[in-house]
């Protein structure tokens, strides 16, 4: 079988040496490139020998050019600014992108899907093969409840998490808009303190813990007069992160330019 050459950027931080490992483990997949932010104390280093693998021979490089020079598809989970330069990177060299990176603005989002217009670009707020099946979940069944049911969506993250509500959160309230036929933003309720009022009806409501550790919990309830449905996922380790983007690097590789999500990479698109 041909191997699908991958790269990291990011290589150094915990997600980019989960990817290194998974990569190891994973068949049809061979790490060829690393990249860190130029001057830091990584560059230089063998990437292999930072992952806790022994000596790879990929030196992780200060320069994201050099990722996608060596690269059939490289794998960003890094942060807006940088994610969005490295989708420009794929669309002037040609080369595919699992793009892991959340909180992006509309902006950066709009640029995101420019880039993918020479380039083939799978983007996932979550890379979970499990969420990405909640989130059909959730599509469906909100397509076939009334709004006599009430939409919340519960997250709990670790301590260290920026950005509120998480998108995995936004990805699973995206998915009960669409079943329901309405757009999110225009129903969206975050952030309800002091007198409020009633709950508006159809709204989809959002609403953020960080604590602890935590990687990732999300439940959407629905919530009506005398009973109430609870679709949830709980990831226990980040690892599941990794076999989902090299799973999705394995299945672009040979992708033309475009969007992707998980659901293409599941199969799971109608």
């Amino acid at each position: 079988m041909t191997e699908v050459t991958i790269g990291i950027v990011g290589a150094a931080g915990r997600m980019g040496q989960m990817l290194v490992r998974q990569i190891g483990e994973t068949a049809g997949a061979r790490l060829v490139a690393a990249s860190e932010a130029p001057n830091g104390p990584t560059v230089g280093k063998d990437v292999g020998e930072l992952a806790g693998l022994g000596r790879l021979g990929v030196a992780i490089s200060g320069s994201p050019d050099v990722v996608f020079e060596r690269s059939q598809v490289v794998i960003d989970f890094t942060v807006p600014k940088a994610s969005v330069a490295h989708a420009e990177l794929a669309a002037r060299h040609g080369r595919a992108m699992v793009l892991g990176t959340t909180g992006l603005s509309p902006e950066e989002g709009a640029r995101i899907r420019a880039a993918a217009a020479a380039a083939p670009i799978m983007w996932a707020d979550n890379m979970s093969v499990g969420v990405t099946l909640l989130a059909e979940l959730v599509r469906k069944v909100a397509g076939t409840l009334d709004q006599s049911y009430d939409i919340e969506i519960l997250e709990m993250h670790h301590r260290h998490k920026v950005d509120a509500p998480s998108g995995t959160a936004l990805l699973l309230g995206r998915a009960a808009a669409e079943g329901r036929k309405v757009e999110l933003a225009k129903v969206s309720a975050r952030g309800r303190d002091g007198i409020t009022g009633a709950r508006k009806p159809g709204d989809i409501g959002f609403a953020s813990l960080r604590g602890g550790d935590v990687v990732g919990d999300h439940v959407v309830v629905f919530a009506a007069q005398g009973e109430r449905l609870e679709l949830g996922h709980r990831a226990s380790s980040r690892q599941l992160f990794a076999q989902g983007a090299v799973r999705a690097a394995l299945w672009i590789a040979d992708r033309g330019p475009g969007l992707y999500t998980m659901k293409d990479v599941l199969g799971l698109t109608t």
